[in-house]
């Protein structure tokens, strides 16, 4: 059973440019949650008698659907993978670091999950309908890429 694949892939001028919107997207969507989840821990240090429950990936995904989504057009342009896998990698970078919190009894600002930054290392994740030709793949919202 093939899990996953990596490839070089030779996109034309718009398929480029529904790449970077899609890796934008997951992009926005992973610093939008990271900016909320550690103002979600800041109110919980400052206010520890009404605290607020820290969200999960669904519950993020949630919350971006309903307020990000409407302000922001250019999500409906992507697939919906590439928000919700780009918080799913937020909700795990944040459970590996309170993992480190319990393990050391503390844990450094460099164990926090960082803000990305454009054109570093853009990536997003894509599931679903993806098939694989002689020498060209689909992709869906992108089509046939070489």
């Amino acid at each position: 059973m093939l899990l996953g694949f990596k490839t070089e892939l030779h996109p034309n001028n718009q398929q480029k440019t529904l790449l970077a919107k899609h890796a934008g997207v997951a992009r926005h969507a992973y610093n939008w949650g990271l900016w909320l989840t550690k103002n979600i821990l800041n109110h919980n240090f400052n206010n520890p008698d009404s605290k607020i429950k820290f969200p999960t990936a669904i519950d993020l995904h949630k919350l971006l659907v309903a307020m990000v989504k409407p302000q922001h057009s250019w999500y409906y342009e992507v697939s919906k993978c590439a928000p919700q896998y780009a918080l799913r990698y937020l909700s795990e970078a944040w459970k590996r670091c309170f993992n480190k919190v319990a393990s050391k009894g503390g844990a450094s600002l460099s164990d926090q999950p960082k803000f990305k930054k454009k054109g570093k290392d853009d990536s997003f994740t894509l599931d679903g309908s993806i098939s694989v030709g002689f020498n060209h793949i689909k992709l869906p919202r992108i089509g046939w890429v070489k």
